[in-house]
């Protein structure tokens, strides 16, 4: 490898919008079984087929319906 890099006639990265975020989230641990096995059966990771999904529900405006028992 070189010692040093010349970057001064290089562009910005265009995809720099689409890359990933990190985060934590709490899920239950029957919920990941689900997708665990989804994902095994499609041949994809199930962290992808997670964010997949919970992109579609963002595209669609998915809305939740909750109903508390009582």
């Amino acid at each position: 490898m070189r010692d040093n890099y010349d970057f001064s006639d290089s562009s910005a990265n265009p995809y720099a919008k689409r890359l990933k975020k990190q985060v934590t989230i709490r899920i239950d641990e029957d919920t990941i079984a689900y997708f665990k096995d989804m994902a095994a059966a499609k041949g994809i990771p199930y962290q992808s087929l997670i964010n997949l999904y919970l992109r579609e529900c963002a595209q669609s405006r998915r809305d939740l319906k909750l109903s508390w028992r009582t």
